[in-house]
């Protein structure tokens, strides 16, 4: 235990964890922690910018405990763009001494809970619902791709020192209820924005009655609330999950020590939740099913990392059992892994979806991001993954509901939004044992120290990574662009068709702000050509959603040099000043109101005030405002070198 730890204080999971991987800061004392990472994971629309940015730090191979990279994503190939990218990602694996998990192995999330999580570790990942791994008792962190570089060359990464709040749970979960309706409730309690800083502990009676698939659904989802991440204990629940996946030997018993403290607790009874909803467009819009009773629905999608377990698509299978989905409804399922299908051919479950109607679709994540089975105009789609934001499906004008797979089934039966208490399934019950078959998990033997002469295969979409500069005195620049509260990274940076170019930073800084302003691209190259920086100016809860670097990295290539904001999401503030750009935050949100896109702005002094307190003076017009940035001292070094990339020596 650390030093600054008393042998006698009662430590909640979270401290435990943090305690034994601290290696820079005092919590007592500091805002800032670096906690060392045993492991690392990356997903294909990520980890092509965060292997190229590993390769420029000149590290012979990885050095962190596990490094996995999934292909999850691109894996609709349509052009050369993922299939070389594909190639590029094996390659890099070989070299360095990463596990590489080949295109249809399965989702990251839902396959490195059954292979390699481990509880009392620590995880980082290019995603952001990388706190699933909180489900087995880890800390798990979703992160930018030039963290996780750094991560896998040994170095720490840094959070501001956590608040935890402690959920206790209590009760047992009504029949026709699940995880999914339980973070939905913490979603309508917290909401989307103000929670950055703070980890989601869940304790209690309750955590017994969770198994840790669902556990995990809602570790997952955490990651809509806007925190760091969220934790269970690992306990005699998750010591039968890792036997069954026959890694007895991975479990540690990991829980809350008698009387340990929480810098805020609710009690949540679980016997109270009732079936809930998402509704268009945030995560944090929750309705209850019951009110949403007969509405018309035109598709159904089931999986992604959220509800794509053996124990989400076996429930399904219950539900649809001799039994057919309505003619006018599309149905589509998207299983976790390849050992969730292998298990649902043995039991005859995946025979019963086929015969029910349903789509049998990749297991990845395809339609959660718009890569494919977009709906139609104007339809009522209900999915059971994790973010509904406008668009992010593939049609703008679509109605995103997120939903339970126990809603979800109901629902595709009469193609009309169903209460799924009135005819419950029986629960599943944990498998004793689960299939293992690792054939598709390449270069394990050589993982950490990689193979010496493999060469890199490069594609022609694959471009060098821009460096930053350093931050000038001060700032002559143009409001690019006024945008409003929860702006997420897919407004800033389409995913999607759009997707392919992540490797390309020239080509893909082409759509970066497309569905707000199709012009953003050219007007920031101009406003560089005539000798002026680009600022941003937002709203409340600026940067929500995705880990998408690439929101801070494409901007920085065109020239923003600032954001100005009410609040900005961790992720993304963390992804800013690893690419140069200052976060400042209004003193007084009412400026904002007085800003419009196209003025010019003045910061004065503005590598003083960030050497400094981080105060600025900003002049637009005939007026004067004050914005700040909260930097720790190595966040300013970042900042004054032009980024972290351009920080390294």
């Amino acid at each position: 235990m650390k030093k600054n730890m008393k042998k006698t204080e009662a430590l909640n999971v979270t401290r435990k964890i943090i305690a034994a991987h601290l290696v820079e800061g005092d919590p007592a004392k500091d805002s800032e922690l670096g906690i060392r990472i045993d492991q690392t994971l990356t997903q294909d629309a990520t980890g092509t910018m965060a292997y190229l940015q590993f390769e420029s730090m000149d590290v012979p191979h990885v050095r962190n405990e596990l490094a996995v990279s999934y292909v999850d994503h691109n894996t609709v190939q349509i052009g050369f763009e993922n299939a070389d990218d594909h190639d590029f990602l094996a390659s890099v694996a070989k070299k360095y001494g990463i596990i590489y998990s080949k295109a249809g192995n399965g989702i990251c999330h839902q396959l490195h809970l059954e292979r390699f999580g481990k509880p009392g570790k620590t995880l980082l990942g290019s995603d952001s619902h990388t706190p699933t791994g909180g489900g087995i008792g880890m800390i798990a962190i979703g992160a930018g791709g030039i963290d996780i570089a750094v991560a896998m060359a040994g170095g720490a990464f840094h959070i501001p020192t956590p608040k935890v709040r402690g959920i206790k749970l209590v009760g047992k979960l009504p029949k026709g209820t699940s995880a999914k309706d339980v973070i939905l409730k913490v979603l309508s309690t917290y909401g989307t924005k103000g929670n950055v800083g703070w980890i989601f502990e869940y304790f209690g009676p309750g955590v017994k009655t969770l198994d840790v698939p669902s556990r995990a659904t809602i570790t997952n989802m955490g990651a809509e609330l806007g925190v760091t991440t969220s934790v269970f204990p690992s306990d005699s629940v998750t010591k039968q999950f890792l036997a069954a996946q026959c890694r007895a030997k991975d479990w540690v018993e990991l829980v809350a020590d008698k009387g340990a403290k929480y810098d805020d607790t609710v009690t949540i009874d679980l016997s109270k939740i009732e079936p809930l909803m998402a509704a268009p467009h945030s995560p944090g819009n929750i309705v209850t099913v019951k009110k949403m009773k007969g509405t018309k629905v035109n598709q159904i999608m089931i999986g992604s990392c959220t509800n794509s377990s053996y124990r989400d698509i076996r429930t399904v299978a219950l539900a649809l059992k001799g039994k057919h989905v309505a003619d006018d409804v599309e149905v589509g399922i998207a299983c976790g892994s390849r050992q969730v299908v292998n298990m649902l051919a043995a039991d005859g479950s995946l025979a019963i979806l086929v015969k029910a109607g349903c789509r049998i679709l990749e297991n990845a994540c395809g339609f959660c991001i718009g890569a494919h089975m977009s709906p139609r105009t104007g339809a009522v789609s209900l999915r059971t993954n994790n973010r509904n934001f406008e668009g992010r499906s593939g049609t703008k004008s679509a109605q995103v509901y997120l939903v339970s797979p126990e809603t979800a089934a109901a629902s595709a039966l009469t193609g009309k939004v169903e209460d799924p208490r009135k005819k419950p399934v029986a629960a599943v019950p944990a498998p004793k044992k689960f299939p293992i078959d690792d054939e598709m998990f390449l270069y394990r033997k050589t993982a950490r120290k990689g193979v010496k002469g493999t060469e890199i295969v490069r594609g022609p979409n694959i471009a060098p990574v821009p460096k930053g500069v350093p931050l000038a005195e001060s700032l002559k620049a143009v409001c690019a662009i006024k945008v409003e509260d929860k702006i997420t990274t897919d407004h800033i940076m389409p995913a999607g068709a759009r997707l392919k170019f992540r490797s390309n930073i020239p080509e893909y800084a082409k759509f970066v702000f497309e569905p707000c302003d199709p012009k953003f691209h050219d007007n920031c190259l101009a406003n560089v050509k005539a000798g002026l920086a680009n600022v941003i100016v937002a709203g409340e809860s600026y940067g929500q959603g995705s880990s998408r670097e690439h929101a801070a990295l494409c901007p920085m290539y065109l020239g923003v040099k600032a954001v100005l904001a009410k609040s900005i999401e961790r992720i993304h503030r963390a992804n800013l000043i690893n690419f140069g750009i200052v976060p400042f935050i209004f003193d007084n949100a009412k400026d904002y109101d007085s800003l419009k896109a196209g003025e010019k702005l003045e910061f004065a002094d503005i590598r003083k005030a960030v050497e400094g307190d981080g105060k600025v003076t900003v002049k637009a017009g005939g007026k004067t405002f004050t914005a700040t940035t909260s930097l720790s001292d190595r966040e300013k070094e970042l900042i004054l070198a032009g980024g972290l990339l351009a920080s390294l020596k």
